[in-house]
């Protein structure tokens, strides 16, 4: 789903994330009747498109959110939801509708990025704080959070943040050369982790390395490659997932349909992994 398709999100680097949702859905068109090749299912007969949220014209972000919790809230009510960002602002008001209806969350959080600082360059909110906040707000549990791919500079309180508040980071440094079985270890320690919590994932493209996503507001050359996170989201599956975000899809820095094609692949993959469980 479309989530902000108005200009009232505050961007640190390159804008224009707004159109990545009919990107994603365009680049999409050939998965849909596709059957996986590693769940072994198409999730075509189970799949839905709520079409684009309809937002105001506020410059307020607090405005856009309250409308983006209001209207996630009534879907996630009635279906197993994946929204396309859009900006990594949405994802707090998308917790905030989880965190009503589902309990105290789990979140596995894809990104470049820690989004733990207090601020976001003098305001209050934005892209960059949206985790910070949802586990002050207790939307999430602290304990039960893991970031993967980590990679961008910055201090140490925000880098470390999820970590000093008991929850787990893996660095793209730390799951450099690993792929297939050998992320088993990294897999094992969030399952365990976070058991049978609901559970919320939200992938920033931006994890992945810019050549594999080089369409993204922040590009962080050393990231993951689109196999560790296919690998990833296959092998998570099996958490108990009440939703997923995929944001920062950037059309206009893109080449070839490279970072929306590995967009909707990623979020097809996750789609399978739920289709799987229940039939």
């Amino acid at each position: 789903m479309r989530d902000d398709h108005r200009p009232f999100c505050l961007f640190t680097h390159r804008p224009g994330a707004r159109f990545g949702p009919q990107e994603i859905r365009s680049a999409s068109l050939m998965l849909c009747d596709g059957i996986h090749p590693h769940f072994n299912v198409s999730p075509l007969g189970h799949l839905g498109d709520g079409y684009d949220m309809a937002l105001p014209n506020a410059s307020a972000l607090s405005e856009v959110r309250a409308q983006i919790q209001a209207q996630a809230a009534d879907l996630m009510a009635k279906h197993h939801c994946v929204f396309l960002g859009g900006d990594h602002s949405v994802t707090l008001a998308l917790l905030r509708a989880a965190r009503a209806q589902f309990g105290e969350l789990a979140l596995v959080h894809f990104d470049a990025h820690c989004d733990t600082w207090t601020d976001h360059f003098g305001e209050p909110s934005g892209h960059g704080t949206w985790t910070y906040e949802a586990i002050t707000e207790g939307l999430v549990s602290p304990e039960h959070t893991v970031q993967i791919g980590l990679r961008s500079g910055g201090e140490r309180a925000a880098r470390e943040y999820v970590q000093d508040q008991g929850g787990m980071i893996f660095t793209s440094r730390q799951l450099r050369g690993l792929d297939g079985a050998a992320l088993q270890p990294v897999v094992a320690q969030i399952l365990q982790r976070l058991g049978n919590r609901p559970c919320y994932l939200t992938l920033d493209i931006d994890c992945l390395d810019p050549a594999f996503a080089p369409g993204t507001g922040t590009p962080e050359p050393g990231g993951m490659s689109s196999s560790q996170a296919m690998t990833l989201l296959e092998e998570l599956s099996g958490l108990n997932m009440v939703g997923m975000d995929c944001v920062e899809v950037a059309p206009a820095y893109d080449h070839a349909q490279l970072t929306s094609n590995a967009a909707a692949t990623l979020v097809w993959t996750y789609l399978c992994g739920q289709v799987a469980k229940r039939i």
